[in-house]
Order: structure tokens, then sequence, then C-alpha cells
């Protein structure tokens, strides 16, 4: 396998064309060509290296994954940025995703983007029901949203829970509408179509199952809702929009305004926050569940009004991880 190598010595990258190998149990890596210590001379180096023109050829998706998402934190690294405490040394590769979102992918032609928003959704719609314990797999997930072909032996419920996140997800692409009680019920509205009839903040009380936390009591739930979108005008501007989106999720997910469905509502307005400050949308991976549940446990200390980075910066750190990760698979 080939692929690029980034060393760096005092502050200054040094990249590397590499093959590992697999020779009985053990994998040997070793450096066959030197690149340069820039994208640039990168590109032009990959360019003119006859020998090993089949190798990078078939390896050519790694490759410009790799290329991309670098060129795009060099540009980030010239830049002046405000160091977020929430963040940290991930800000860089936040910063690149969204450079990369606007000034590459929004420019697309309409047909581009609608095929790559499409790839991003099923597996938006697929990671998010599974994490709630939708059985669908991604290819029948596929094959129900691209196809229309229903999976046999699944629910009604898990069918119109990825139906209905896609088509909650496409309405809010684009809008600058800020959080309402009438929008957040509206969204769980259109996630909870045909699954289950209760509209609106609960009136009977919950109990979320091995959290850490009390649900907020069902008399208080509008009054603390009204705390949270008042918590959120207060911080929007203060701190960084992936800080703000996520605290806002975590705390959403402990008053549990909601019978059902607050997991999906919660993931969907975490994504309408970022979509809103121009960043990308980002996928929490079922995969992960449990390291997910644990950095939301861990904010579980914290009082509704307040955001500590101690408490925090676990689950900030995670979402910025996910969305960083896996931005370039879909959206390059």
């Amino acid at each position: 396998m080939v692929y690029i190598y980034k060393k760096i010595i005092g502050k200054v990258p040094y990249y590397y064309l590499r093959v590992s190998e697999r020779k009985g149990s053990r994998v040997i890596a070793k450096d066959i060509a030197y690149l340069g210590n820039s994208i640039e001379e990168l590109r032009k180096s990959l360019d003119n290296l006859p020998p090993f023109k089949e190798k990078i050829r078939k390896a050519h998706k790694t490759i410009h994954k790799f290329i991309e998402s670098n060129h795009y934190l060099e540009q980030v690294a010239s830049m002046k940025w405000k160091r977020d405490p929430f963040i940290g040394d991930s800000l860089a590769g936040i910063e690149a995703c969204k450079l990369h979102f606007q000034s590459v992918f929004k420019k697309n032609d309409e047909s581009t983007k609608n095929e790559i928003l499409k790839n991003f959704v099923i597996e938006f719609a697929f990671n998010t029901a599974s994490i709630e314990g939708n059985t669908i797999t991604l290819q029948q997930a596929r094959n129900l949203l691209e196809e229309g072909l229903t999976p046999k032996d699944k629910t009604l419920r898990e069918i119109f829970d990825l139906q209905n996140t896609e088509k909650v997800f496409l309405s809010i692409i684009g809008s600058d509408e800020e959080p309402s009680h009438e929008f957040i019920i509206r969204i769980h509205s259109g996630l909870m179509e045909n699954i289950d009839a209760r509209r609106g903040y609960r009136t009977t009380d919950v109990r979320v199952i091995r959290a850490n936390f009390k649900s907020t009591p069902a008399p208080y739930v509008k009054t603390d809702m009204g705390i949270l979108l008042r918590w959120y005008d207060d911080n929007k501007k203060k701190m960084h929009p992936l800080a703000v989106a996520t605290i806002f999720h975590h705390k959403f997910e402990v008053i549990h305004p909601f019978m059902d469905g607050n997991g999906r509502t919660g993931r969907m307005l975490l994504n309408h926050f970022l979509m809103q400050n121009g960043y990308p949308p980002v996928i929490i991976h079922r995969k992960l569940r449990s390291e997910y549940l644990e950095n939301l446990r861990e904010a579980d200390k914290s009082d509704l009004t307040k955001a500590t980075i101690g408490e925090y910066s676990p689950l900030v750190l995670f979402i910025a991880d996910e969305l960083s990760e896996y931005y370039w698979n879909i959206f390059l």
C-alpha cells in the first residue's frame, strides 16, 4: 500500500511517499521518495515519479484526501485564529473543513452538491437512527433512500425513522432560522411523523435509562428550554460555534423535552447550528456510540446555565474530531 507520510521537524512539515507491505505477521513500512516540505512541492513531485506511477494511481483516493486536507490545513495555519479553550489544538482541523466547505463544496454545480449531500444524509440518517437502536443496515438505508426499496423484516417505525431524518435534514439546509420553542418543536414533529403522535413538549415525567442526570420535571420543561435558548443567545457570539452547538446539544438532552426522539432531535439541531454558521454538518458514528454517551455523561455535572471547560471539553473535542476526521470522506 502506498500513502503519503508527514513528518514534522521544528514545525516544518516534510512529506514522503511511503509503502507498507505485510511480511508474515509483520507490516514493514519504508519511504520510497521524498516529496518536499509543502503541498505544492508534494503535488509536483508526485507528477515526476514514473517508477511509482501505477502504485500512486491505485492509491489515488487516499493520496487525494491527504493532499486536500493538508492543503487547507496549511491555509488555515497562515491565518490568525482566536484560540478556543474548549477546542484547543483541534481548531485548525475544524477551520480547514469550513474553508473547503465554503470555497469548494458550495461552488460545485447543483447536481454535484445534491449528490454529495445525498451521500451525507444517508450516512447521517443511518448512524443517528442506529444510535437509538434502529436495526436497518447502511446498505438497506442506501437502498431505501436512493431507490425507494423497503427493507424486509424491518418495522415501519424504523423505515419512517430514516425517511423522516432525510426530509428534516434537507429542510434545514440553508436555513437561517434562529432556535425558538416553535422551531425545535417543528424539528421534533418532523422526525416523529408516523412514529409518535405526541407533539410539543412533554407533559409527564420521563426517566432516562442509564443516565447520570434527572431530566427536567414536566411542569418546568418549557421554562428550562427558555433558559437554554437564552443561554444560546448570550453565548453564540462569545464562543466558537462548534462549542456552542455541542454544549446546547448536551443541555437539550438533559432537559429531555420530549417523550421520544430527544437524541435524534438534538443531533439535528447540532447540525442546524453548524451549517447556520458556515460549517459542514457532522455525523456521530454508531461505532463510537459508547464514547459519545460517555462524553455526554461527563458533562452531566454541569449546571443548565454554566459551561465549564473541564466538564465540556471532552464532548466538544469528540464532536470536533468526528467532523474533521470524516468530512473529507464525504465532501471532497
